[in-house]
């Protein structure tokens, strides 16, 4: 019984450092630093595999328990807050995800404008004074 209890703790641990690094995730998305993101990242997904691997410990320590200990309420207790943390987890995950959509959309807004600026540059004038897009002359492509 002690086992799992250390389990679960451990968990915890591993749950409350992976809100850390979502929270630093976020952080470097809004400031844009790919280098930085990308080895968090690395961080993030190491800690992911930590946080599984023990997730499935503990499943397999859980069904070894008899049926009076898994009313123990400690633990009852450890595994609410281990859930918590999971879903503080997976709350950061999704507002990160909509950092990156957005930044995505600025990003697509950007191009948008550039190249609309870039087709208004290129506007010249047929016989008739109308404008016409288009290359003024016929220069070689590149």
């Amino acid at each position: 019984m002690i086992i799992i209890k250390k389990a679960i703790t451990l968990q915890i641990s591993q749950l409350e450092q992976l809100q850390q690094v979502l929270e630093t995730e976020l952080h470097l998305i809004s400031t844009r630093d790919p280098e930085s993101l990308l080895n968090l990242l690395k961080t993030k997904e190491a800690l992911l595999e930590l946080v599984q691997n023990q997730d499935d410990l503990i499943a397999q320590r859980y069904s070894t328990l008899s049926e009076a200990d898994k009313e123990d309420e400690e633990l009852n207790e450890l595994f609410d807050f281990a859930k918590k943390q999971v879903e503080q987890c997976k709350y950061r995950t999704s507002i990160n995800q909509t950092a990156v959509e957005q930044g995505q959309l600025r990003l697509e807004h950007l191009r948008n404008l550039l190249l609309e600026s870039r087709a208004k540059e290129s506007l010249t004038y047929d016989k008739s004074g109308r404008t016409k897009g288009g290359r003024s002359g016929k220069g070689v492509n590149a």
